[in-house]
């Protein structure tokens, strides 16, 4: 009793806001569309990562066992091993680009999985170091030297800086967006759960941050880890998406955005390819109407719009406020 009343005489903490954008709702946006009228764009986010045998995310897993978490660690190592494979030659076979989210660790622990990213063109997007290392835990300047040390490696073997950035689980600290635009990154993933657009962010250099939609919903490690979707549910959750989005898209004015979120370990493994490939053979047969794209096509894409276009631009209006012309 003593214990509940000091929970209710307890006075509220200030409440913590992103403050990075501002609310517009998506009625309320300048319509635009994709390349050749485009209204519906569609990616694949690969995320290709490298964990330690200690980390302890893998508790649970397969069996609440003590570090080292073996079983765990080779079932995510699978995943470079074996099903990012699979994954990038289906991808291939269906002529669809994706983009490689990755640690880039692995440029020294796979550098054969790299040297084939590398010849089918795909994009690479900064991924941490390893996905044992949240940044949103960090000190700024620890924090900062990880973004660093990824940019560099991959700018070493890609030649040329990556454009985004999404964190090993999507962690960020309140200064990330600073760090990662002071580092010249143009757009990030980790906020891209907010919208069906992209949208601008502010960032303490003044320079905005573009965030790129990350789906959640149809993220495999949400559905299938969390939610225990199966396979067989997951792909039919991408169907369902598409197909309403892409009406929405036809019907509305503007442009809306279907990230797919992938885990090499989780839809690399056998019996979660054939449901996928159904799902990404349904998104194939609407080819003429949609954009299906990378990443950071949309950002350049959305970089090139005329100013006041997208909220956070810095010119943008919201329709709904802007002065009405005398009639």
């Amino acid at each position: 009793m003593v214990q509940d009343a000091a929970k209710k005489t307890r006075k509220a903490l200030p409440l913590q806001m992103c403050g990075r954008y501002e609310y517009v709702s998506i009625n309320d946006r300048r319509p635009y569309t994709w390349p050749k009228g485009s209204k519906l764009a569609v990616f694949l986010a690969l995320n290709v990562e490298i964990f330690t045998l200690d980390d302890e995310s893998n508790i649970g897993l397969i069996g609440d066992q003590p570090a080292p978490y073996v079983a765990a660690y080779g079932w995510k190592d699978y995943g470079n091993r074996v099903g990012v494979w699979r994954l990038l030659d289906m991808f291939q076979k269906l002529g669809l680009p994706c983009a490689m989210l990755l640690n880039s660790e692995l440029y020294s622990q796979c550098p054969e999985l790299m040297a084939e990213s590398r010849r089918l063109g795909h994009e690479v997007v900064g991924h941490s170091r390893t996905n044992s290392e949240w940044q949103g835990v960090l000190p700024e300047d620890e924090e900062w030297a990880i973004v660093r040390e990824c940019t560099a490696t991959i700018a070493k073997h890609e030649g040329r800086q990556p454009k985004g950035w999404l964190g090993a689980g999507l962690s960020e600290s309140s200064v990330t967006p600073d760090l990662l635009t002071e580092e010249g990154y143009e757009y990030v993933m980790d906020f891209g759960t907010l919208d069906d657009q992209p949208i601008y962010m502010s960032t303490r250099s003044g320079k905005p941050l573009l965030a790129v939609p990350y789906a959640q919903d149809l993220n495999d490690y949400g559905a299938i880890l969390t939610r225990h979707w199966t396979f067989s549910q997951y792909a039919d959750a991408i169907i369902d998406a598409f197909d309403e989005l892409l009406r929405l898209a036809k019907e509305g004015e503007t442009a809306l955005v279907l990230p797919i979120s992938l885990h090499t370990f989780l839809v690399g493994q056998p019996a979660a390819l054939k449901h996928l490939r159904r799902a990404l053979e349904h998104i194939c047969k609407h080819a003429k109407d949609i954009w299906i794209t990378t990443p950071g096509s949309i950002a350049q894409h959305v970089q090139q719009l005329p100013p006041g276009t997208v909220p956070g631009d810095g010119k943008f209006v919201k329709p709904s406020s802007a002065p009405t012309e005398a009639v």
